[in-house]
Formats: C-alpha cells, sequence, structure tokens
C-alpha cells in the first residue's frame, strides 16, 4: 500500500513546489528571530525525509528540545500558509476576494467608513460576477453593520437595497446548500455501497431524492442551484444504473461549464469531476465516438497552467484521465496492448501517495486486475486483487465483494482445485454478509461448485447452460451491475468458442462499429 504519513506538517512540506520553498524562507527571513531560525531548521529537516521520523529529527536538531517541538511545529505550519497565502493570491479569486473582505475589516476598524464601504461595492461586484455568493452574504453583513451602526450619507432608500440584497443572497445560498448537501449524500452513498443491489436499495434511494429535491430544474437559476442540481441528478442516475438519464445530466454538468467558461478557473475541480463523469457515461454506454471525443479534450485540458500548475487538478486530471485510457482498451478488448499502462500508473500512484484517497486506489487496483485478467495473465491478475482483498477499508463493499469473485475465477483459470472449494465457501459468505448476492453471482456460484469434478470435454455444454441462464438476465436492472464489474458473458463465451476474452469483445465492438455506429 502507499505511505500516507499522517504528519500534516510533513504532509504540507511535500506538497510543496521549489518556488514556494523559496519564497517561504525568504518570508520567514525578512523579520527573522531566533524562533523563525528553529522553524527553518525544522523545515529543511522534515524537507529532506522521506518517512516522518520524530526521534531522527530530534537528532538532527539538537538545539529543539522535545517539549518545545510541538509548538515549533504549530508555529511552521502557520508560516507555511502565511506564505502560499501571499504567494498564490493572485491565482485564486476566492482568496482575493477574501483578502478585499480582510481590508474592508480593517479599514472599518481604524474608523475609515467611506474607505470600507468603497472596497466592499467592489467585493459584491466581483462576487456576483463569479457567483459566489457567501463571499456576497460577508460582504453585505459587513456593510449593514456599518450602515446600520454609522451615519455614512449614504442614498436614502439604503436600508430597503441592503435588505432586498440580503433577503435574494440568502434565498439562494439556502437552495445552494440544500441541493450540494443532496448531491453530496448521494455521492457518499455510492462511495460506501456502489449502485442499488436490489429493489430495497432501489425504493430508499428514490424516496430520499424526492423527499431532498428541493426544487425541480426551472427554478435552478443560479451556476451553483444548477452545478449541484445536476450533479444530483448524475448520482441519483448512477445508483440506479440508468446510465441514458446519467449520461444525459453529466452532459449538463459539463454544458453549464461551457456557456460559462470563466467558471472553469474558478471550480476546477468540478469541471474535472464533471468531464470525467461524461467520459464514463459514454463508455457506460458504449458510445465510442464520444468517449474518444472528449477523452481528447480532457486530455488537452489537463496540459493548460490551470492543471499543471495546481497539485489538486494536476492528481485528479492524472487519476480520471487513466482511468478513461483503461477503460478504452476493456471497451475496445485490447487488454494486452493496455498493459503498457500499469507500470506508469504504478509510478504515478507512489508519486502521489500523500494526495490520493484510498477510493481512487482501490479502483485502480481493481481495474489493473481487470486488464491482466483479460490479457489472459491470471496470476498477476491474483496479485492485484489481493492488494484490494489484504486492504481493511470499509469503502466500496461492491468492489470489495467483485475483487473476491474475479479472484476466485482467476484461481478457477489457473485450475488450483485444491483451494477452490474454501475459496468459494468463503467468498460466498462474505457476499452474502454484505447483502451482495445477485441471481447472476447465484448462478457463477453454483456453476464453480459443481464443475471441480467434469472433465473438460463435458464441461462446454456446462458453459453453454450458464451463459444461456445469463444472457437472459443482461436486460434485469438490479442484474447489470454484476456485468458492469465483470463481463462474465464475454468470459462464458470464450469458454464456449475457445478464443482469448479480449477476441471475443474486440469481434463485439467490431459488430458496434461497423452496426449503428
Amino acid at each position: 500500500m502507499p505511505n500516507r504519513s499522517t504528519d500534516a506538517l510533513f504532509q504540507l512540506i511535500h506538497s510543496l513546489e521549489k518556488s514556494e520553498k523559496r519564497n517561504f524562507k525568504l518570508y520567514v527571513t525578512r523579520n527573522s528571530s531566533a524562533e523563525d531560525l528553529k522553524i527553518i531548521q525544522v523545515f529543511d529537516a522534515l524537507d529532506k525525509m522521506t518517512e516522518y521520523d520524530e526521534e531522527y529529527l530530534l537528532k538532527k536538531n539538537p538545539s529543539v528540545k522535545k517539549q518545545q517541538l510541538s509548538n515549533i511545529k504549530a508555529h511552521l505550519y502557520k508560516q507555511l500558509l502565511a506564505s502560499l497565502r501571499l504567494l498564490k493570491t493572485n491565482e485564486n479569486m476566492q482568496v482575493q476576494l477574501h483578502e478585499q473582505l480582510d481590508y474592508a475589516n480593517l479599514l472599518y476598524n481604524k474608523g475609515l467608513y467611506l474607505q470600507s464601504l468603497k472596497i466592499i461595492e467592489k467585493l459584491k461586484e466581483t462576487a456576483r460576477e463569479n457567483n459566489q455568493v457567501t463571499l456576497l452574504m460577508q460582504a453585505l453583513f459587513l456593510e449593514k453593520n456599518i450602515e446600520g451602526l454609522h451615519i455614512t450619507r449614504s442614498m436614502e432608500d439604503k436600508a430597503d437595497v441592503l435588505a432586498n440584497e440580503a433577503e435574494q443572497s440568502s434565498r439562494r445560498l439556502l437552495r445552494i446548500t440544500l441541493l450540494s448537501n443532496l448531491a453530496l449524500k448521494l455521492y457518499s452513498w455510492y462511495i460506501k455501497h456502489g449502485h442499488a443491489r436490489n429493489e430495497h436499495d432501489a425504493t430508499a434511494i428514490k424516496q430520499y431524492f424526492e423527499e431532498s429535491l428541493p426544487f425541480e430544474g426551472d427554478q435552478a437559476t443560479g451556476f451553483y442551484e444548477k452545478l449541484y442540481y445536476y450533479q444530483s441528478y448524475s448520482w441519483f442516475a448512477f445508483i440506479l444504473q440508468d446510465f441514458l438519464m446519467y449520461y444525459r445530466y453529466t452532459q449538463k454538468w459539463v454544458d453549464l461549464f461551457e456557456r460559462e467558461p470563466h467558471m472553469i478557473e474558478i471550480e476546477t475541480a468540478h469541471y474535472i469531476k464533471g468531464m470525467h463523469n461524461l467520459i464514463s457515461a459514454n463508455f457506460d454506454i458504449r458510445n465510442r465516438k464520444k468517449f474518444t471525443e472528449y477523452l481528447t479534450k480532457f486530455e488537452q485540458f489537463a496540459e493548460t497552467p490551470l492543471v499543471t500548475g495546481n497539485d489538486n487538478n494536476k492528481v485528479q486530471c492524472f487519476v480520471y484521465i487513466y482511468i478513461a485510457k483503461l477503460n478504452k482498451h476493456f471497451m475496445e478488448g485490447t487488454f494486452s496492448e493496455g498493459l503498457y499502462l500499469v507500470p506508469y500508473i504504478e509510478e504515478k500512484i507512489k508519486e502521489y501517495s500523500l494526495y490520493l484517497d484510498r477510493h481512487r486506489i482501490l479502483v485502480f487496483y481493481y481495474k489493473i486486475s481487470s486488464l491482466y485478467f483479460g490479457s489472459g495473465n491470471y496470476d498477476s491478475t491474483i496479485s492485484y486483487l489481493n492488494k484490494i482483498i489484504n486492504w481493511k477499508v470499509d469503502l466500496r463493499t461492491d468492489l470489495q465483494c467483485y475483487a473476491r469473485l474475479l479472484h476466485l475465477i482467476a484461481h478457477y483459470e489457473i485450475g488450483n482445485f485444491d483451494i477452490l472449494e474454501y475459496l468459494i465457501k468463503s467468498v460466498y459468505r462474505f457476499m452474502a454478509k454484505m447483502k451482495n448476492l445477485s441471481i447472476v453471482e447465484e448462478e457463477i456460484f453454483k456453476f464453480l461448485r459443481n464443475s471441480f469434478h467434469v472433465s473438460y470435454r463435458k464441461l462446454r455444454p456446462e458453459f453453454e447452460k450458464l451463459l444461456i441462464k445469463l444472457k437472459s438476465l443482461e436486460n434485469n436492472r438490479f442484474e447489470t451491475r454484476a456485468f458492469s464489474y465483470l463481463d462474465i458473458i464475454s468470459w462464458l463465451e470464450s469458454k464456449v468458442y475457445g478464443k482469448p476474452v479480449q477476441e471475443i469483445i474486440k469481434e463485439k465492438n467490431n459488430k458496434i462499429l461497423n452496426g449503428s455506429h
């Protein structure tokens, strides 16, 4: 597993670029004191470490006593953030607005009310232009304070104007809050559980969604109301595996940014997420043309300064572009050709270990194991699946279940029959405990359990029977989940027709290209 140090200061220092480290030292040494010299010593020691080691840190800095270390680290952390804020102010519109609000407060506290009001007016104008409702509310609050406590000789109806502005902003902020809460909770449900497993899940999600949705789309007037409205519908559709609805709302999500391109710079992470979801939606509905078109566009965007100059944007683009690249090989059946991606992905997982969350790493490992499975390399499949199975996390129970099922099938392919009976019982118990057993999975377990002692000559008719059964379930909305994680149909067809899995998928893909597309 990637090393993920829990020391916040160590993480912050190792996230800094050379220019940021240089700027920090200049910032600190301008008004240096004995305490500041100590924080530079601690900074240098932490910067040279590959892993956080407090004993080594104290040994290398004998002037720093153990009882002082906690305070020195806290002071260093604060100074680092202060230097970053000065350096990054011009790169972030929200930071600029906060700075203007700070200036307005400083002027107000100096008794310079009119100068403060002048800054507030400019701040409000910029906040409106860029849909920054929370900062607009803070500016209005300060303006109301000034107007309510002092004689400023403002226009006659200023009180009514301010009250109306505040009420409108408050209503808008409430709508944004309700919709962003809904989008967040739906996404959280998916991260924990995956897709709806049965009618009970679907009914519960629908009921929650309908009760929580504050209004219909035509009532969403501002950028953020629309953004969170589209996000909520995207997650709702994805959980229910209504991939056409998912496609429609991810398209609306991206189109929103296309209509207001200045918001891409302000909400870059939301744009990146929208592009990822739109590409994934095209993968789910097998729209190869649009999938390739948006992936190319996304790769071009990832080369812009907006991404290359921001660690978070850079990491997120890497994750989503390489998930899409893996998906492209799954869609085209080019599993062996896709193996060249694995060393680079592994290298980046290591390089970005401070930033990558466990969920993303789990998804990568599952997709890499699927790539190896499709290429016929079952030992490597098992190796990557073991990384998931042995990683004790409470994320994506569906991914945990399918990792175990694919692990079981890989052992079956190798012919490890001595451990297969134990694995079948173990995986079955795990999936049953997670309430994850669908009809498709029950049929797979039944087949594997009954095929131990059947000769290969007699096995083919059994594969054919299972294939017929599972094909009849392909359009069952609660069974599509199994097919989306594990292309069991193609695997069975490879057994029936005596061809590699990737050849089967390539043939299907060619039929689609020569047919409706």
